[in-house]
């Protein structure tokens, strides 16, 4: 994946995570884990996406 594929997933997760969230307001999930199991992929594809920024830099 390049940066900028990852730069749109991330925005894309963010955007599910949001719906999830509000959903969850109004009508609670059965499965909770799920919101907590997107801030975690969010967090691995941020994670990814800063070394490869780091990886260019030190190159």
């Amino acid at each position: 994946m390049t940066a900028g594929e990852i730069i749109e997933r991330v925005e894309a997760e963010k955007a599910n995570l949001l719906k999830a969230k509000l959903n969850h307001a109004v009508s609670p999930a059965e499965n909770t884990n799920t919101i907590k199991n997107m801030r975690r992929d969010i967090a691995r594809l941020l994670t990814i996406l800063r070394e490869k920024q780091t990886a260019t830099i030190n190159k």
